[in-house]
């Protein structure tokens, strides 16, 4: 019995001693974003004020939270209805009136990224992908297609970030006289923190010049919060409209699906969903993507951070958990107020780990827009085919787009009938590819892989023009080495390695 109640004794010590120092902690941060604050010129004083009160209530959740957010124990496989086959939604066929439902919508794309991990500076949705067409391009040529097609008024509203906005609203005159309405917003601004301290790297609130490293957008889980407070989501609610599609700018295969919004306009079994998550089957190249599980009677989304270490493999694997989240999401805007109101969004916290060019280790608090779909009723997953998951991260992926596997119609890109195969080929570029410019470079025309299966590449190569690959083809320039594939070859199952210098006579 002695050792027990001493056993105790020192635990509630520990716990009594980890709240002082949490206590304490949050003073601290209290003191230094009040210092921060008190920096703000008038005009910018409630902004600022609204996101540094934002970013307090992310850094006391983050000194609660202990460990992995979820309990492995508890996970299980979602009931059968939970996730439904995208064929059996469209299977009920569309309704006559689709423009009265279309005239429900809106269209939110995250567009908060910028393009350093091409290689680009300022938003990655101005990287030419087509025919010179960026991601902004191809998704305001789609949106206009609708309304033209369908004589309707689904908006374009744009997630912007203090990285992008200003970028983004110098090109978005252009669009001046297309048939879409655009509208923006920002998402909020956070300081980072240094990871010894735990305290903000800025003194002040400005974020140009030496300043822009101390702030970050704090993930797309804040789309709650920033489209209720910028006042944009109480005008769309006062317009009839009713629910949004979300999605991230880069993911070329997320377009309006009229299947799945007449689904959630005229459930068969007359119960609304507030959250549709579109979900769609794991390749081995999706290994790392969250999954949708139950956890404690609701649908939840696990990301592979919050996973217990001992469990990352099983996470993995493609058996256990066949799906993964596509971040194509439907939601409901009467629910997002409501639940904005009640401050009962819950999402877990991601602590994303930054080392700054002057070698700060810095921490970025973070959460994730899916996240939130346990905090909504009657949720629903539908998988979807891997077509509406098209992004483009790396050069590897705009080579994909840029090629005759896809043609563009209306600022959608489709798999070409041509292909025998519905699957993308595997495509590895190697370092010197992976800005976009040296990308460009290497390529004289873009190869014809129509029937390529896999495609590595490594090292100094460039492609002549009208290049052809099929089946498996690895080129692999050694240090020092350089290849050139001429112009016209035909690559079928092909190792390339060594020198190859082709001289123009």
């Amino acid at each position: 019995f002695i050792q027990d109640f001493s056993k105790a004794m020192s635990q509630a010590g520990t716990s009594q001693f980890q709240e002082v120092i949490r206590q304490e902690l949050e003073y601290s941060m209290k003191v230094e974003l009040d210092k921060i604050l008190a920096t703000a010129p008038s005009n910018e004083l409630e902004h600022a004020k609204k996101d540094l009160e934002g970013f307090k209530k992310l850094f006391h959740r983050f000194l609660q939270e202990k460990g992995p957010s979820v309990d492995w124990g508890k996970i299980q496989r979602p009931p059968e209805d939970s996730i439904q086959p995208y064929e059996k939604i469209k299977a009920r066929g569309l309704p006559d009136n689709i423009a009265s439902v279309l005239n429900k919508l809106v269209v939110v794309k995250l567009n908060g990224g910028l393009g350093t991990s091409m290689g680009c500076k300022g938003p990655k949705s101005l990287i030419g992908v087509r025919n010179e067409n960026t991601f902004l391009d191809l998704t305001v040529q789609q949106i206009e297609h609708l309304n033209k097609s369908y004589n309707t008024d689904v908006p374009l509203v744009l997630m912007n970030s203090f990285n992008t906005d200003d970028d983004t609203k110098k090109i978005l005159q252009k669009y001046s006289h297309s048939r879409v309405k655009i509208y923006t917003f920002n998402q909020s601004r956070y300081p980072r923190i240094n990871k010894e301290t735990l305290l903000p790297i800025a003194k002040d609130v400005s974020y140009s010049g030496e300043n822009t490293e101390c702030w970050y957008p704090p993930g797309h889980g804040d789309i709650y919060a920033s489209f209720y407070n910028s006042g944009l989501l109480d005008n769309l609610i006062a317009e009839g409209k009713e629910y949004i599609f979300v999605s991230n700018i880069d993911n070329l295969g997320a377009t309006v699906d009229l299947y799945i919004l007449n689904h959630l306009m005229n459930p068969p079994n007359g119960k609304r969903c507030e959250f549709v998550m579109e979900v769609t089957n794991k390749t081995r190249a999706d290994v790392k993507g969250g999954t949708l599980t139950q956890y404690e009677n609701k649908l939840r989304l696990v990301e592979i951070a919050q996973v217990p270490k001992a469990h990352v493999d099983e996470f993995k694997s493609v058996s256990k958990f066949k799906i993964f989240n596509t971040n194509n999401l439907w939601i409901a805007l009467s629910a997002i107020k409501r639940l904005q109101e009640k401050n009962a969004i819950d999402m877990e916290i991601i602590v994303n780990p930054k080392t700054l060019d002057g070698g700060l280790n810095v921490i970025q608090l973070e959460t994730a827009v899916g996240a939130a779909i346990k905090s909504f009723e009657n949720s629903l997953g539908i998988n979807v085919p891997r077509s509406r998951f098209l992004p483009v991260k790396t050069t590897s992926d705009l080579l994909l787009v840029m090629s005759n596997l896809y043609s563009l119609n209306a600022g959608s890109l489709t798999m070409s009938e041509k292909r025998e195969f519905p699957t993308v080929p595997l495509v590895k570029l190697g370092s010197s590819f992976t800005k976009v410019q040296d990308y460009l470079r290497r390529f004289e025309s873009i190869p014809d892989m129509l029937e390529l299966d896999h495609l590595t590449v490594s090292g100094d190569v460039t492609f002549g023009k009208n290049v052809s690959l099929k089946g498996t083809v690895i080129i692999i320039a050694n240090h020092g080495d350089r290849i050139d594939i001429p112009a016209g070859a035909l690559l079928e199952n092909k190792i390339v390695s060594g020198n190859l210098r082709i001289l123009d006579h």
